[in-house]
């Protein structure tokens, strides 16, 4: 017998990484980057937070932040093992 594994069925993982922050701006722009072992790091996505909006801009259609007043969440869907890397957020307080 030949026995082939249903493709259709394939589950697609997703992980949702935070980080807490605090400023007393209302005019904050959060930022997401990878790392791989010995590279620059290499940036995913940048979020407005609170007065600045809710414009999201992001290299991949597979990363996604959210954002609160005091946190962010990177979403990244579709997980594969090339995802695998050190994961930073970084905050901007931005002009008014």
């Amino acid at each position: 017998d030949n026995i082939e594994p249903d493709k259709g069925t394939e589950k697609k993982e997703t992980v949702k990484l935070s980080c807490s922050y605090s400023t007393s701006s209302e005019y904050v722009v959060l930022y997401w980057f990878r790392q791989y072992p010995n590279r620059e790091p290499q940036y995913l996505l940048r979020k407005n937070a609170r007065s600045s909006g809710d414009y999201e801009d992001t290299s991949d259609d597979r990363f996604h932040s959210a954002a609160s007043r005091t946190s962010t969440e990177l979403t990244i869907t579709d997980v594969r093992l090339s995802d695998s890397a050190h994961y930073y957020c970084a905050l901007r307080v931005a002009a008014q």
